[in-house]
C-alpha cells in the first residue's frame, strides 16, 4: 500500500448493461492509478431518490492510487471524461437514469468544499448503496467528518431489502 491519499470512486449505473458498464469502467479507473485497483463486488440496488419507474442500479466501489501530480480536482475531470465516454449527458432530472455515474467519495483524510467538488462526497455515510460495497474494501475507514467507521455507518443505516450482492 502507497503513503499517498487513495481515492474511494463509486460506481453506478442504470441503463444499457449496467453490470457491464461498470466492469468496463473499472478497467477505465486501471489508468488512473498507480498500482491495481482495488474493486468490490457488484450491488444491484433499487433507484434512491430517482423519478418514478427509474431502472434498478448495479453498484460498485474502487480504490485507486492516484499518479504523481494528480489532484481531486483532475481526477473527477478524469472521471467525468470516462463518464462522457459511456455516453453521460448532462442533466435534464435530478438523479435520473444513467448509463455511468462516477462520484469521488474520499480522497485520503482531504476535506474540500468547492463549487465544483465536495469531499468526502456529502450523502455517502447515508447511502447504503454506497456503503455495502464501500465496506468490501475499506470497513475500517472513517470518512473526513464521521465519527464512525465504514462499517458501523453501514450498520446503522436503514436497512434496503432491495440491495444485494449481484
Amino acid at each position: 500500500m502507497s503513503d499517498r491519499p487513495e481515492a474511494l470512486i463509486a460506481l453506478g449505473s442504470n441503463l444499457g448493461d449496467p453490470a457491464g458498464q461498470i466492469r468496463s469502467a473499472m478497467e477505465c479507473l486501471d489508468r488512473l492509478s498507480r498500482l491495481p485497483v482495488r474493486r468490490s463486488s457488484l450491488w444491484w440496488s433499487t433507484p434512491v431518490d430517482c423519478p418514478p419507474g427509474s431502472p434498478a442500479f448495479i453498484n460498485a466501489a474502487a480504490a485507486l492510487d492516484p499518479h504523481d501530480g494528480e489532484t481531486p480536482e483532475s481526477l473527477l475531470a478524469r472521471l467525468q471524461e470516462i463518464e462522457r465516454e459511456f455516453g453521460r449527458r448532462p442533466k435534464q432530472v435530478p438523479n435520473e437514469s444513467r448509463p455511468l455515474d462516477l462520484d469521488l467519495i474520499a480522497w485520503g483524510a482531504e476535506v474540500r468544499a468547492t463549487s465544483s467538488l465536495i469531499l468526502p462526497h456529502p450523502r455517502a455515510h447515508q447511502r447504503r448503496f454506497v456503503l455495502e460495497p464501500l465496506a468490501e474494501l475499506a470497513p475500517d475507514l472513517v470518512l473526513p467528518g464521521q465519527a464512525l467507521k465504514v462499517r458501523e455507518l453501514l450498520a446503522a443505516a436503514p436497512p434496503d431489502p432491495g440491495l444485494r450482492r449481484w
